[in-house]
């Protein structure tokens, strides 16, 4: 028992967190995407400027609360100085406390109050939208990444089986060079291009190591070893077709990606900034109230104690102020200019997230269709190639036909089934892009 607790207790310190995490199983694309968003460093800034806006929303509402400040002070006066309590001048040395409490409740200011806390709500729905814009990113990339490292997991087996069959047939072909039924020059090419193939597949199984590492830097795990995903059976029915057309998924975007609800969201909040600067123009009433009280040294000498000055010193008021903006340099008109321009700005900032997305959407549609007739095509191709690698291959082993055919035949096959794999694996991301601009969730389901 203890020398296992010994061995964990080893094995937590030697290997960080998230290599151990990601030895204990293979991950799934949904489990990928869930620990890429909990993770990802950019998503985690944006929660903390989303609590930001939140924070100037609450206080824009607490520019309605009425105000309410007080000082206290003591002071020195040396030689003529004033003694604010009798308003007698005095040649001495004099000490002096003032307490003040006063504050303001604005009652009209143009509607700018109100206007900013609905600036600042429509500024919080955007940073919202923006989070989960991210969000989406993140899940994309992730699903873009993961699908690579099944293609490439593809293309290795693809390249390991090519590489088998020449070895396989280099067995074949030594025996017949003992027999003396082939030239001897027959098996140099077969070892040539089995050493060919042996760098291809090196290459590949590289390429496949980095869409490992790709996809773990996403994850913001520390390496990728130990770290596999889970390789679902998918089989793209030659008959399928890419559902709805790219104005129906365009109207269906539009009303639920949240790039689209942040640009109106921000336009929005453009026009009520407009709001507020016309708001400038407005005259301001406000509500003011105070109340203070002194106590003077000088006034001590005259038996009158520092309770009963705070006391009859007393002074309260309240009353109503009017601020009448008349000219402030067009400081106003200017800002109301601006607000107007920062409005124009997020129309076509709108506008302009529309047109892109639609972009996309056109962009995936048109190659998911053509992904899915580059598969079809290479079905047949495929399906032809190992035909004719199949009667090749027969001639091959009886002399009917060179090394140099042979070997043409079989990269013919390797390259049909490269193409099959890439048009598979593209018509699968673009499909599910094209499901995620329709609102559904990203999952390989696929059977």
């Amino acid at each position: 028992m203890m020398k296992k607790f010994l061995i964990a207790l080893l094995t937590g310190l030697l290997f960080p967190l998230g290599v151990i995490n990601s030895q204990q199983k293979d991950w799934s694309l949904e489990e990928c995407i869930k620990y890429a968003i909990e993770n990802n460093i950019q998503i985690k800034q944006q929660v903390l400027q989303t609590a930001v806006q939140e924070n100037s929303l609450d206080l824009a509402k607490m520019k309605l609360v009425p105000t309410l400040n007080g000082s206290l002070s003591h002071n020195y006066n040396f030689g003529r100085a004033l003694d604010q309590t009798t308003y007698t001048f005095y040649n001495q040395t004099m000490q002096s406390d003032y307490l003040y409490v006063g504050g303001e409740t604005p009652i009209f200011n143009g509607m700018q109050n109100l206007n900013t806390i609905k600036k600042s709500k429509y500024e919080v729905l955007a940073a919202k939208e923006d989070l989960q814009y991210i969000r989406d990113d993140v899940a994309l990339n992730v699903a873009l990444a993961y699908l690579q490292i099944l293609l490439n997991k593809d293309l290795v087996a693809a390249n390991q089986n090519q590489l088998n069959i020449t070895l396989q047939q280099i067995d074949k072909t030594k025996k017949l060079v003992d027999a003396g039924s082939v030239a001897k020059g027959n098996l140099l090419q077969i070892e040539s291009q089995a050493g060919q193939e042996e760098l291809s597949l090196i290459n590949m199984q590289n390429q496949l190591e980095t869409s490992y590492l790709t996809m773990t830097q996403l994850l913001e795990l520390k390496t990728p070893a130990g770290f596999e995903v889970v390789a679902p059976v998918i089989n793209v029915d030659s008959n399928s077709i890419v559902t709805g057309n790219v104005d129906e998924i365009f109207q269906i975007a539009t009303g639920s990606r949240p790039e689209i609800r942040s640009s109106e969201m921000k336009l929005a909040a453009s026009e009520y900034d407009l709001k507020i600067a016309k708001g400038g123009r407005s005259p301001k009433l406000a509500l003011n109230y105070s109340f203070n009280t002194a106590y003077t040294y000088i006034n001590n000498l005259a038996n009158i104690s520092f309770k009963d000055q705070f006391k009859n010193n007393k002074n309260s008021a309240v009353g109503l102020s009017l601020n009448i903006p008349i000219l402030n340099g067009w400081q106003v008109n200017k800002n109301i200019a601006n607000s107007r321009l920062s409005v124009q700005s997020s129309q076509y900032s709108l506008e302009g997230t529309k047109k892109q997305l639609y972009k996309n959407i056109q962009k995936a549609y048109t190659d998911a269709v053509a992904a899915l007739k580059k598969y079809n095509a290479s079905l047949k191709a495929v399906a032809s190639s190992e035909e004719s690698f199949r009667y090749t291959e027969q001639k091959f082993n009886v002399g009917m036909v060179t090394s140099v055919d042979y070997n043409a035949s079989k990269t013919q096959l390797l390259n049909a089934q490269s193409d099959m794999s890439q048009a598979k694996y593209e018509y699968i991301f673009k499909t599910k892009v094209l499901d995620f601009y329709k609102g559904m969730p990203l999952s390989l389901d696929y059977k």
